[in-house]
């Protein structure tokens, strides 16, 4: 099969999970607008998350893994994912299925114009707490990094592989996707998508890692822009 996209999912001590997660992509690669695989990370999960994914991948050949040795955290699974990435172009999901795989093909659409497409989540299903610490962790890095991005922890995104691969990742740097494919002098837009309540498991993300947490990557970002390397070669043999 000639993949042409390849949507990452993350995922940690998601058991409860998965198997929608299986029932979702597998529907949404019948629909897809590109030809679609999925590459589940497994984070080091100490539930029964990595039996289920060795029975869906078994079952489904559009479906395989990477299982980390120990929990290294979200940006170190997304980066993963980057890494082991061979189509043109790559995405992610979260595994909670906050958002929907078939919203894919709105980011899609976009994606030959720009380098990276993110979904903004419209109508939050979320607590109070967590809506109003994410709006103002957002302003706080619109602030730092001039993104013009409104909801950079949206976990629906799609990305120029080429562009993924360059990305010099650091924990919490998840949150500045868009900010990191502008240093590369890519294109960026934020398309409306949908956005449901968790039905299963666990948020893994509290007050500090919404808010206190992106405000202190904010300023790793910054170091990270100073000291950016970026070229094109004009010419080779």
């Amino acid at each position: 099969m000639n993949y042409q996209f390849t949507i990452v999912v993350p995922v940690y001590n998601e058991e409860d999970n998965l198997l929608r997660v299986e029932k979702e992509l597998l529907a949404y690669t019948k629909i897809a607008t590109k030809v679609t695989k999925i590459l589940f990370v497994n984070d080091g999960s100490k539930d029964k998350s990595q039996d289920l994914i060795e029975a869906i991948c078994s079952r489904n050949e559009q479906f395989d893994y990477i299982l980390f040795k120990e929990n290294r955290g979200l940006s170190a699974a997304i980066k993963a994912g980057f890494d082991y990435t061979t189509t043109e172009l790559v995405g992610y999901i979260d595994s909670d299925l906050q958002t929907a795989p078939e919203d894919f093909n709105l980011l899609l659409a976009h994606i030959g114009e720009f380098d990276l497409v993110t979904g903004v989540r419209s109508n939050r299903k979320d607590s109070f707490v967590k809506n109003m610490s994410s709006k103002i962790a957002n302003g706080i890095r619109r602030a730092f990094t001039k993104d013009g991005m409104d909801d950079t922890g949206c976990p629906l995104k799609v990305i120029k592989t080429d562009y993924a691969k360059r990305i010099p990742m650091f924990k919490g740097l998840h949150r500045f996707l868009p900010a990191m494919i502008m240093l590369q002098n890519g294109k960026t837009k934020q398309i409306p998508v949908q956005h449901f309540p968790r039905v299963a498991g666990e948020a893994k993300f509290g007050l500090w890692n919404r808010l206190l947490g992106p405000l202190m990557d904010c300023f790793a970002y910054l170091w990270m822009k100073k000291k950016y390397i970026n070229y094109e070669v004009a010419k080779q043999k």
